[in-house]
């Protein structure tokens, strides 16, 4: 038996797309990172922020958790889904907390430092969080707002990581 796979470069594809169509642009995500790493990173640039995003993205646990979500997300949309998931998902249901469990996936690449970035991020709804848990619009993103607050929580947590590992160096060269 032959065993087949989607190959790594047609599900980063995919996924990217996914976001796009979903309204939701690197640049966005972008903006929350360097929110979040702005006090702690005294040299950050968005173009930092946007490779360290770009980076998270090529994970292929990150792709998986898009595609999931996002697909969710759009079956609930078109009332695709059963008593009572559909009715959950359509309104957010605070107890639900599968959406959360899925973006958890996220930070745990990247260690705990994360956890703290998303739980912020999460809770302020800023940027483009904001537009997704935007209900009046007819969009379902239970899970997609949590994924996008991961991945900059995420990303957030590589540039802190960098950042230290750039001051251990500097250390150890003078």
């Amino acid at each position: 038996m032959e065993y087949s796979f989607v190959s790594s470069s047609v599900v980063e594809a995919h996924a990217l797309e996914a976001l796009k169509n979903r309204g939701v642009m690197i640049e966005d995500i972008a903006k929350l990172t360097l929110f979040l790493q702005k006090s702690y990173v005294p040299d950050l640039t968005m173009e930092m922020c946007i490779e360290s995003i770009e980076h998270v993205l090529k994970k292929r646990e990150v792709q998986n958790a898009l595609l999931t979500g996002i697909e969710l997300d759009m079956l609930a949309e078109k009332e695709g889904l059963s008593f009572p998931l559909q009715q959950m998902l359509e309104t957010d249901e605070s107890l639900y907390g599968v959406d959360e469990t899925l973006a958890l996936s996220i930070l745990n690449l990247y260690g705990s430092i994360g956890f703290t970035n998303y739980g912020y991020i999460d809770k302020l709804k800023k940027g483009v969080l904001s537009l997704l848990n935007d209900k009046s619009t007819g969009k379902v993103n239970c899970f997609l707002d949590d994924l996008v607050g991961a991945i900059a929580a995420a990303a957030s947590s590589r540039l802190a990581h960098r950042y230290r590992a750039r001051l251990e160096s500097d250390e150890t060269n003078q």
